[in-house]
């Protein structure tokens, strides 16, 4: 008895322990929270043990305020099943005009994730576009900040009981529990001895593996595999990125807290072909599995998916560019992610487990200079403009990957998921 608690208590503290040092590296190396920087922060209710040992450590980085704000599950089912039907295209606008307040000023963003992948499944599919489409258009004077790395952000998960019984079916709650937070962790490189220096690292490879590629100023990639044959063409002046990044505040971030990508702007009306997604895709409540799509002048004409298959059809109507792509991202088979063999339905970590693109807006950090540049200026490079920015995976160790040069030679850059 008296055994079985002291374990039941180790186990305990070692876990607010790991807590403890994915918080820090949230903030110091996710963020790189500043002295007297105010911190915005989401979360949903079941990572609050997360969220609060975030918010610690962010005041002791020297934060000058933190503001969170929770999101609840069953309250957002309880629109779907109770809410009139004008109330789907409404959305909390007063919300997000705040954060983009809040960020103009010099606050931070971080996002705790760590939703139900089926959250909205059997819901209304018409409905849930509507909301996704009014949130996002809602969102707009927070989301051009972010995107334009205007502010330093990150995100971060935590385990939730109903990711991980999706992630872990066979397991009772409390192992699956368990066994998503070891996933996390060792994918954060949190059980390092020293997870700050460990990412130092890791940036420092991501940054060599950009320099090969901004080197080859390839013109297009070429993907190759099982159901693909897609040209991806790169926009003018694109710039291959990966790891941290320093912010138009000067701030040097990570965005995602794990990543293992190198990503870069395709060019919106330069890719052809047909693709089909090698993992499901958990949008917004919604899994949406086997996807396959054909581009001609870089946009989808035609979209199947085995599983949500109408939310797809929505998602790719939210605007003129929902059916273009805004950007191409190269991840080797064997990142530690892909080798752990979970599938997590959950994007930010299932993309980093594999090549992915992602529909939607562009990130104008990915053209030469592009901070700097107007509007204008960034469409005229072939960058992506939309209210949506959503990654889904199309790599794996059976695909092979071209740089195409402006010549039109070929360059192998991957052969069967790896870097060649």
């Amino acid at each position: 008895m008296t055994f079985h608690d002291k374990s039941a208590a180790e186990a305990s503290a070692d876990h607010a322990a790991r807590l403890d040092r994915l918080a820090s590296v949230a903030i110091r190396t996710g963020l790189g929270l500043q002295r007297g920087q105010e911190l915005v922060m989401t979360a949903p209710l079941d990572a609050a043990p997360l969220a609060r040992a975030v918010t610690r450590e962010a005041y002791r980085a020297g934060a000058s305020l933190v503001t969170l704000l929770y999101t609840d599950e069953e309250a957002a089912l309880a629109r779907f099943r109770y809410a009139p039907d004008e109330a789907f295209d409404k959305a909390a606008g007063w919300l997000y005009d705040g954060m983009g307040a809040a960020f103009r000023s010099g606050a931070a963003r971080l996002a705790i994730a760590g939703d139900d992948p089926s959250l909205l499944a059997g819901q209304d599919a018409e409905k849930v576009a509507r909301a996704n489409r009014a949130r996002s258009k809602a969102y707009v004077p927070a989301l051009e900040l972010i995107s334009s790395f205007a502010i330093n952000w990150t995100i971060v998960s935590a385990a939730t009981p109903a990711w991980a019984r999706t992630v872990f079916p066979g397991e009772t709650e409390e192992v699956a529990v368990a066994r998503l937070w070891d996933a996390i962790f060792k994918a954060s490189r949190i059980d390092n001895a020293d997870p700050v220096a460990a990412w130092a690292a890791h940036n420092a490879e991501l940054r060599r593996r950009t320099g090969e590629l901004n080197g080859h100023r390839f013109s297009a990639l070429r993907f190759r595999g099982p159901g693909t044959d897609l040209t991806v063409g790169l926009a003018d002046d694109h710039e291959w990125h990966g790891g941290a990044t320093t912010a138009k505040n000067g701030i040097l971030c990570n965005a995602n807290i794990p990543t293992e990508e190198v990503f870069t702007t395709p060019h919106k009306l330069r890719v052809s072909g047909h693709v089909t997604s090698t993992k499901p895709l958990s949008y917004q409540g919604t899994l949406i599995e086997e996807i396959r799509v054909r581009f001609e002048e870089g946009r989808i004409v035609e979209a199947k998916a085995s599983k949500g298959e109408e939310v797809l059809r929505k998602v790719l109507e939210t605007d003129e560019g929902a059916a273009r792509l805004g950007e191409v991202a190269l991840v080797p088979h064997s990142s530690p992610i892909s080798a752990s063999g979970l599938l997590f339905y959950n994007t930010l970590y299932d993309e980093n487990a594999a090549c992915h693109i992602a529909l939607g807006q562009a990130y104008s950090k990915c053209i030469l200079g592009g901070l700097d540049m107007s509007e204008e200026e960034l469409v005229a490079r072939g960058c992506n403009r939309s209210l949506i920015h959503i990654d889904w995976m199309i790599g794996s160790g059976e695909v092979d990957i071209d740089g195409i040069g402006t010549d039109g030679s070929a360059t192998p850059v991957m052969r069967k998921g790896e870097w060649a």
